[in-house]
Formats: C-alpha cells, structure tokens, sequence
C-alpha cells in the first residue's frame, strides 16, 4: 500500500501540481497585467533616462496593453455569457415542450371552428348545434394526439367520406318531394332553391306573340325610360343576334362605357334578374365557379355561379350570369370546364362534375354528383384591356362573340316602356324562325369563300368551322332583329377574322392591310364594311 501511495505521489501529484500551476500563473499573469501601480513605479524609476522618442514608444507600449486588458476582459465577458445562456434547467425544456404540444392542440381545434364558422356564414346556417361541435372538438382531439402529432389524418377523412349511412349511389330526390330542412343538406342555398320553387314559385304569364324587331325596341326604350341607360340600337341587335350564335359574349372596351350595366338592363328587361360574379385576381381552376366540398364541416362550399346554374333548371326564362372583369385572373383556367362543357353539340350533354357521390338529401337536381347547364342560360364576361389584366387566350375568343363598347350612345327620349315576360324556348324559336326567314345570300356566301381564299394567300388564315357556324346563326338573328345582312358581315368578319390579325406581325404586313381595305371596296362597295375598314386603318397607323 506505501508502495502505491508513493507512486500516486509521484505520478498523478505532479500531475495536479502541474494543473494547479496553471491557474496560478494564470492569476500571476493578471496581477502582472492589472497592476499599474506598479507599473507607474518602474516608469518613474527609469523617467529621467527617456528622451522624447522615448516617451512615445512608452505611451505605445501601454496604448497596446490596454488594448490586451480589453480583449481579455471582451473574452471573459463573452465565456460567461454563453456559460449562462446555455444553462436552462431540463425541466424548463420540459414544460416548454408541453406547452408547444398543447398550442399545437389549440390550433388544430381552431382550424375545425375556423371551417365550421366559414360554411355558417356562407350558407346563412346560423347556430350549430352543441352537440354536433361537441363532435368536431372530439374529432381534432382524435386525430391530434396528447403529444401534438398528427394521426394520419388524411386517412381519417377518407374514412369519413366512404362511410355508407351517408352515401348513396343514386339520388332518390324528386321536384316533386317534401321540402328539406337545409340544414341538414350539405347543400344549404341549393336547397333553399328547392324549397322555394316547390312552395313559393308560380310561373308568370309569358309573352309569346313578340317578335325579334319589336323586342330589340322595346329593349332599347325600357332601358332609357326606366333605367336611364342608352344604347345604340346597333348594339342591342349585335347583342341580342349574339345569344343565337353562342353561349359566350364579352364586352370589351374602356371603363364605363355600360360593359356590365348592358347584362344588368337585359335581366331587368326580362323581369329576371341578371346573376353577376365578380372575379377575383386569385382565380385559378374550377372550384372558384363552382364551390367544393369541405371535408372537415361536411358541407358544400357553393358559390353565386353555381347557385345561378342550378336555379336556371327551375324556371323557363332566359337567364344572364355576368363574369365581371373577366380577365383580371386567367379566363382559360377557371373557366376552361365550361368551354368545353358548352362546345358539347347537345344540350342534355351540358353536365358539371360537383360532387363525386351522392347523398339522400341533396338538392333535387342534381343527378350522378352533376349539375345541368341548361339551355336558357347564357354568360357574358366583361373585359378591360389595361395593365392590370390579362390577355384573352384565343381559344376562348373562338368560342365567344366578342363586342366592343368604346363610345357612350347619345341620350334620348323614350316612351315609358313595360319589360316583358318571354321563355327561353320562345327567344330561341325566333332565331329559329329568323334563319329560315334570312338565311345568308348565295351571293355574299360566295365573297365569303373568297375571301376566305383571299386571307389563307395573303394573311396565312383561315375562318374555321366555328366561325363559319357561328356567322351562318348570326347573320339570320341580326336580319331578323332589324339590321341588314350586310352589317351583319361586317360586325363578325371583324370580330372573328380580323381580330386574329393581332397575332401577326404588324410590320411585314403592313401594305397587306392596306390592299385587303381595297379588297373590301370592290368586293362589298366602299359604303360597306366600315367597321372592318376602321379596324384595318387602325392596325396600319399601329404598326
């Protein structure tokens, strides 16, 4: 044992000397360092050998070492900050940790009432029962655990959804069955819609002896006698022979020129209003027309568009639902389903993906999760070409018959004028009757097939089928609404045919223009086809 103890002396006892040594020369070299009495003394002692150089290496010297005693002072300071930083306990991370964990519940139980209260405002549902949020509160605590994890909770919902006491295959609903409690719907206002028309809705007495002409005047009088709008009666008749040729018609021109007020007077003509939607800059695909089904409140999320869609199955009166400021967000992404939807050649095939089950109380129209496009109904998207919005794409100008509204009409004097009470079947019957009545001469169908030929050579464009479909509907409506044939052609040969002119280069075919303004006058006159010659003079000043 004396034998171990000597060497532990030995051995690790100079090993602690060593170690104790350093924080002992550490404290000699503070003393050293911090000891500026000292350090005055030897100044003092050695003052009378310094000449002026030395003085200032002298005053260097110690410049120097306060910088030292500084930095030092800088490290120690530092050392202990972080020391302290770094020395939380453990249980106040614990209760830290809790504490997250419980904020994560919170916030989870929130998102549920946040989506409770928006589909209670959204569908005017008022108050929810205590039970059924009791049910939503166990819910967020079932997915979310104690912990503050999440449970998988996709998974949750699609079990939520496939659960068969809500699903059924085929919807029983009939128009003619017992109002629905719409609070019990998932559908809250497509219900409402329901239960008015089986309960409140009588049919009004409709006007089946008007013509095309007298309607397009008494259109044109109603709006400046009772609403103070006027409008040139070229423009109705371009609006009204619109509706025959298809389902979409844009207003474009500059702000407040009537582009939104037109729609709204034709609703008010009719005696039923106009359905006006304004998009927002954010829309980006379908659920922003339609709504979409929140998972979460297990309810619908329905929209004015949709509301107007579906009510239009319920009543036989042409009906307006109005885009407004259309292109503030892209035209060809949330409303790409219903160019295709309506480009169907049959109107009973104009169905809408809704909802991809159906339930027993849903709204009684729809069939197979779709909703019906019926044929009285028409939309209309209004356009302002400036910065803030986007260009049209061409697709959708093919589809559609574009007007431009770049001039206010001058103000008259009207008769006092009723609106009137027409069915859609009626209106459309007069476009019926309108193509046997004028259909389009031989002789301007053959200039058209030159000119067709004309434009192919010179401009590498051709009419297309829609378009030559469209004019063949539209020239008859516009005859038969009190214009002429050939203003007829004039309106949509530059609407159609010389708008896609844009895409070219204005410069390589600037003396193109100017021979097809020549072309124009000797194939319809120089009287004739003024809008189409404006449009061609203003392309050349352009370019």
């Amino acid at each position: 044992m004396g034998g171990f103890l000597n060497y532990f002396y030995q051995d690790f006892g100079l090993i602690l000397k060593s170690f104790w040594q350093i924080f002992v020369d550490i404290f000699n070299f503070l003393n050293t360092l911090l000891n500026f009495p000292a350090r005055m003394r030897t100044i003092q002692a050695y003052s009378e050998e310094f000449d002026l150089p030395s003085w200032i290496l002298v005053a260097v010297v110690n410049l120097l070492l306060i910088a030292l005693i500084v930095f030092v002072i800088f490290l120690i300071a530092k050392g202990v900050a972080k020391l302290l930083k770094f020395r939380a306990p453990a249980k106040e991370n614990e209760e830290l940790k809790a504490e997250l964990a419980k904020l994560k519940r919170d916030m989870f139980k929130l998102s549920y009432e946040k989506d409770k209260i928006l589909a209670m405002k959204i569908s005017q549902m008022g108050f929810v029962p205590e039970d059924e949020l009791l049910s939503i509160e166990n819910e967020a605590t079932r997915v979310l655990g104690e912990d503050g994890t999440v449970r998988n909770a996709e998974s949750e919902a699609e079990g939520e959804e496939e659960k068969a006491d809500h699903v059924d295959l085929g919807n029983r609903n009939t128009f003619d069955g017992p109002p629905i409690n719409p609070s019990e719907s998932r559908f809250f206002r497509l219900t409402t819609v329901d239960n008015y028309y089986k309960t409140n809705f009588q049919p009004p007495v409709y006007d089946d002896a008007i013509t095309l002409p007298e309607f397009c005047d008494r259109y044109r009088n109603f709006a400046s006698s009772r609403l103070r709008l006027f409008y040139d009666i070229s423009t109705l008749r371009f609006f009204v022979a619109s509706l025959a040729a298809t389902r979409l018609i844009i207003l474009q021109g500059i702000s407040g020129t009537g582009k939104t007020s037109l729609p709204y007077s034709f609703g008010k003509y009719l005696m039923h209003d106009t359905t006006i939607c304004a998009v927002q800059p954010a829309w980006r695909d379908r659920t922003e027309l339609f709504g979409y089904f929140n998972e979460f409140t297990k309810m619908f999320n329905e929209t004015d568009f949709l509301r107007a869609v579906y009510e239009a199955n319920m009543f036989a009166d042409p009906h307006v639902i109005v885009l407004d400021e259309m292109n503030i967000a892209r035209v060809e992404y949330y409303f790409a389903e219903m160019l295709s939807v309506l480009e169907m050649p049959r109107p009973e095939e104009w169905l809408v993906d809704i909802v991809t089950t159906t339930w027993d109380n849903d709204p009684c129209l729809i069939s197979g999760g779709k909703i019906h496009v019926n044929k009285n109904t028409w939309f209309v998207g209004t356009i302002n070409n400036d910065d803030s919005t986007f260009a049209v794409a061409d697709k959708v100008y093919d589809r559609a018959i574009p007007i431009d509204l770049d001039s206010k009409a001058a103000a008259f004097a009207a008769p006092d004028t009723e609106p009137v009470h027409i069915t859609a079947d009626h209106l459309c019957e007069m476009f019926t009757e309108g193509q046997k009545l004028y259909p389009l001469s031989e002789d301007n169908m053959k200039k058209l097939d030159e000119m067709d030929l004309y434009v192919i050579k010179h401009f590498r464009l051709a009419f297309g089928n829609r378009i030559m479909r469209q004019l063949r509907l539209f020239v008859p409506a516009y005859v038969a609404c009190g214009g002429t044939e050939i203003d007829a052609l004039d309106f949509i040969v530059a609407k159609k045919i010389l708008r896609k002119f844009e895409s070219l280069n204005m410069g390589f075919i600037k003396d193109e223009l100017h021979k097809f303004v020549l072309y124009l006058d000797k194939s319809f006159g120089k009287q004739n086809f003024q809008i189409c010659k404006e449009y061609l003079n203003r392309m050349q000043k352009m370019s």
